[in-house]
């Protein structure tokens, strides 16, 4: 698992509906929370799945 730290941007591997990549970390816990940099969108997403779904910039 890859540690993640509020603040840092990860890009996911499928582009969002808006048409960006780029998601800003906003809180860490069991579930993360990351807001889309493109239209602002928050999403909550499991600290498991969030390690399978996003890259580290």
């Amino acid at each position: 698992m890859s540690d993640f730290v509020t603040g840092d941007v990860m890009r996911s591997r499928k582009k969002h509906p808006c048409g960006g990549n780029t998601w800003k970390i906003i809180r860490v816990g069991a579930d993360i929370k990351f807001e889309c940099e493109t239209c602002g969108r928050i999403i909550d997403v499991p600290r498991r799945e969030a390690a399978k779904r996003f890259l580290n910039i």
